[in-house]
């Protein structure tokens, strides 16, 4: 759905829909002097208790960059590793999103990914379809470039009148709530072709935790920030 802005001056509604570029994995390992899959699998382990948190703090949705269509740049040992480390994390924590009413998404192109990875997907996709509650999307070989173009060249074959509502209405995203924050970790300072129309009006907020240190306490620093904020969404 297409952001609806309040008017300038009235106090911005309560957090729905946070993102994460969840950088610094490989930092936190290399300062370790470890293996950079090390890094990846402790990343693991902080998506997990984020996950937790966000449906504590009661987030209607949760956005995850976790492989960008231009992370198949990277040493094929690597991303190797990080496609283990995905199908473990859902496997892993498939019945735990299930019992608790977690609705599980993907945004970007995951059927261009290995036959095993795809099936893997489906079978968790259909098996919290019918929940409820918080949504968890994770965002796999997407670009949000790309996004916007597929969703573009959606609206011109269907006939309609290319608008920012037609657009908004075909991204991956379009049945999630508007995106209120985009956190940053790892002191990195960039939205690297992640949600960039949805973050048109959002919140940002960088800080120099590398992603495995990233905490529940480190969230709630953020949503605490934001709630202080004012959004003028273009007004003064």
């Amino acid at each position: 759905m297409s952001a609806a802005a309040p008017k300038a001056g009235e106090p911005a509604p309560a957090v729905r829909h946070v993102a994460i570029i969840m950088d610094g994995n490989g930092r936190w390992a290399k300062k370790r002097h470890l293996p950079r899959v090390v890094g990846h699998q402790r990343g693991v382990e902080a998506v997990r208790a984020i996950v937790r948190a966000a449906a504590r703090l009661g987030l209607e949705a949760l956005t995850l960059y976790a492989f960008s269509t231009e992370n198949w740049r990277r040493p094929e040992e690597e991303v190797s590793a990080l496609m283990g480390l995905m199908k473990r994390f859902i496997l892993s924590n498939l019945e735990e999103f299930a019992s608790n009413n977690i609705r599980l998404r993907i945004i970007g192109d995951y059927r261009a990914m290995a036959a095993d990875v795809v099936a893997l997907i489906d079978g968790a996709l259909a098996r919290t379809a019918g929940n409820t509650g918080p949504i968890v999307a994770v965002a796999l070989n997407y670009g949000s470039q790309d996004e916007i173009a597929r969703a573009a060249a959606k609206v011109a074959t269907s006939g309609r009148a290319i608008t920012p509502e037609t657009i908004a209405s075909e991204l991956d995203t379009a049945d999630m709530p508007p995106l209120d924050l985009l956190i940053r970790t790892s002191g990195e300072v960039r939205l690297s072709n992640f949600l960039l129309w949805q973050a048109a009006y959002a919140e940002l907020w960088f800080t120099e935790v590398l992603w495995p240190d990233f905490t529940p306490v480190h969230l709630e620093e953020a949503l605490a920030e934001f709630a202080g904020r004012e959004r003028r969404y273009g007004g003064r």
